[in-house]
């Protein structure tokens, strides 16, 4: 029997879900693409979907977490803002350190 202690962690605004694991790995894709579509086929979502999550991200956050240009000559592109790049790096951070508290509690494991 496989015995593991997982931890997910989600931030919620007004008692909804705001930002979690898949909001932190789109917003890393969309920053090494610089494509909001690239990122959600990486993550094997609909582009709809993505985008629906970057609205949301951008309306109900303090400030906008992606910057959209639409196409043209270059083509269009997307770019994580400093905030989008900072909720990243704290949300990563945050999980580490809940990750850390996990590992040293897995005695608990031997109870079950």
């Amino acid at each position: 029997m496989k015995k593991e202690i997982r931890v997910r962690c989600w931030i919620d605004l007004d008692g909804e879900k705001f930002f979690g694991p898949g909001r932190a790995e789109l917003l890393e894709l969309i920053q090494e693409s610089g494509s909001i579509a690239q990122a959600a086929r990486q993550m094997g979502m609909s582009y709809k979907k993505a985008w629906a999550m970057v609205d949301e991200m951008n309306t109900r956050g303090r400030k906008p977490f992606v910057i959209t240009q639409k196409g043209g000559q270059q083509g269009g592109y997307a770019e994580v803002t400093e905030t989008g790049r900072k909720v990243v790096a704290a949300y990563q951070k945050m999980n580490k350190r809940l990750q850390a508290v996990v590992d040293k509690n897995k005695d608990l494991l031997k109870l079950l």
